[in-house]
């Protein structure tokens, strides 16, 4: 079985407004997944320092981040952060441009789970819808253009409609694993983060709620189990 998990970590600010990226790392540990995309993993202003230290991840969880190639002082690109089991191989990865009013990015990685390939891409969406969906196909875009690998793609979308906007155009392409409401983490209310695949078999998916989890950030993690190919 392969675990993936979407994750907004607001900067590891929980609900009670309180900075923890030890809160969050309890979470990952929780959820066990084994590839995890994160957003808001970084510090947006000055010198965008990693909210989830490397550091910290390394003395007290199996994961380490993907190590994008236009990384600076953070873990990931405008936020976007993949973070990886022990366990895992890493074969390429790559940080996406793709249009925007305010910075926004996505992130993709090409791994290896025991014997299965499979391509994740984390993204977080602009919160305007127009921008979202020129976001959408610009990220569909360049998957298209790679090899065919069973893929995974993630992130919070920021869309609030049940099945419009950036969804309609993802479903064209992929199928949304039904995690649920993971927003907002004390009373989830919206289906903000999302889970989309092909390729893949999905045996189970969900919304994270541990106690721990209402209080790391405001949204709840999200995850989904696919049935091993290789």
């Amino acid at each position: 079985m392969i675990r993936v998990a979407s994750y907004n970590m607001r900067k590891a600010i929980g609900t009670d407004r309180r900075r923890n990226p030890e809160r969050v790392i309890d979470v990952l540990c929780e959820i066990d997944a084994h590839v995890i995309a994160l957003q808001e993993a970084d510090r947006r202003f000055g010198e965008r320092l990693s909210a989830l230290p490397a550091h910290l991840l390394e003395e007290h969880s199996r994961y380490r981040p993907v190590p994008l190639p236009h990384r600076t002082g953070g873990i990931g690109w405008h936020g976007n952060a993949i973070l990886v089991r022990d366990d895992v191989e890493i074969t390429a990865c790559e940080a996406l441009h793709i249009p925007a009013l305010e910075p926004r990015g996505a992130v993709l990685s090409e791994v290896r789970v025991g014997g299965d390939a499979l391509r994740i891409v984390g993204m977080h969406l602009d919160l305007s819808g127009l921008w979202r969906r020129r976001q959408s196909r610009a990220i569909l875009h360049r998957v298209d253009q790679g090899e065919p690998l069973p893929t995974v793609m993630m992130g919070d979308l920021n869309e609030w409609t049940a099945g419009g906007g950036c969804l309609r155009d993802f479903s064209h392409h992929f199928a949304f694993a039904p995690t649920g409401r993971s927003f907002h983490a004390r009373r989830p209310v919206a289906a903000l983060d999302r889970i989309m695949f092909r390729g893949l078999e999905l045996a189970d998916c969900g919304v994270h709620c541990s106690p721990m989890a209402r209080k790391a950030s405001d949204h709840l993690p999200i995850w989904a189990d696919f049935a091993s190919t290789g």
